[in-house]
């Protein structure tokens, strides 16, 4: 049974129903859970169409034993998580680009928190390397509370060479960096521009580092100078949307 194939968690699949009700073949139902919360979900199910089981906790905690499914477990068909590509996601948007790039992120939390953040800010996408970080698990769209439904995910194969296209479609690249020459309060964000934050720890890649426009530092105290990413996206992504004034 492939787990890729279910999403837990009230709000992941309430955005699940609300926007892509094709894509899921089952919804389970825990018994004897009947909070307002469940009951909202079974109404957008039932005006959905979507067929409807009701399990016992032991069989649900079975599908996703890692997660706190909160009672309700989406099943999802074959090959509906498809994967986004970077040029026509570029290509399909008008506005200014608005992307994220995380380098290497692997705690699936960080992820999922970063994922939740962006969509909020009104990101277009996230863009991470394919390997040496974590992708879109069941525990990420759990975090994220729907957001990994509603925002464009792109893996790529090599980060340094879709950067580089990236600048050659006019896209700006800050990243964020303890030893940023500019502070996040003197940078100009107002055009095509994606936002560039590495590791939990490490920080970004030589080569991802060398390849950004600017590096930019978030302005601290001095006592604790590093930030968790998700915090630091956070910070970053809204600086952005006060400037853009979205």
């Amino acid at each position: 049974m492939n787990q890729n194939n279910f999403v837990g968690g009230i709000h992941a699949v309430e955005a699940l129903l609300r926007h892509s009700p094709e894509k899921l073949k089952c919804l389970y139902i825990q018994r004897h859970r009947e909070d307002k919360r469940i009951q909202q979900l079974l109404e957008i199910a039932e005006k959905m169409g979507v067929k409807l089981q009701w399990q016992l906790r032991e069989n649900m905690d079975k599908l996703l034993p890692e997660l706190q499914h909160q009672g309700v477990i989406a099943e999802c068909i074959a090959g509906w998580n498809s994967v986004w590509n970077l040029e026509e996601v570029v290509a399909g948007i008008q506005d200014s680009l608005f992307l994220l790039i995380l380098d290497g992120v692997q705690d699936p939390h960080n992820l999922g928190a970063c994922m939740r953040v962006a969509c909020a800010a009104g990101v277009h996408a996230i863009i991470v390397p394919k390997d040496r970080a974590v992708g879109l698990t069941t525990t990420v769209r759990k975090v994220a509370c729907g957001a990994a439904e509603l925002l464009a995910f792109i893996q790529v194969t090599n980060l340094a060479r879709s950067l580089a296209w990236l600048k050659e479609q006019g896209v700006w690249l800050f990243g964020a960096a303890e030893q940023g020459e500019k502070s996040l309060f003197d940078v100009d964000l107002r055009g095509s521009m994606a936002w560039v934050l590495g590791a939990e720890g490490s920080g970004l890649r030589r080569l991802t580092r060398e390849s950004c426009d600017h590096l930019v530092k978030i302005p601290t105290s001095g006592a604790l100078p590093s930030l968790n990413v998700a915090v630091a996206t956070g910070i970053c992504l809204f600086e952005t949307v006060r400037q853009r004034g979205l």
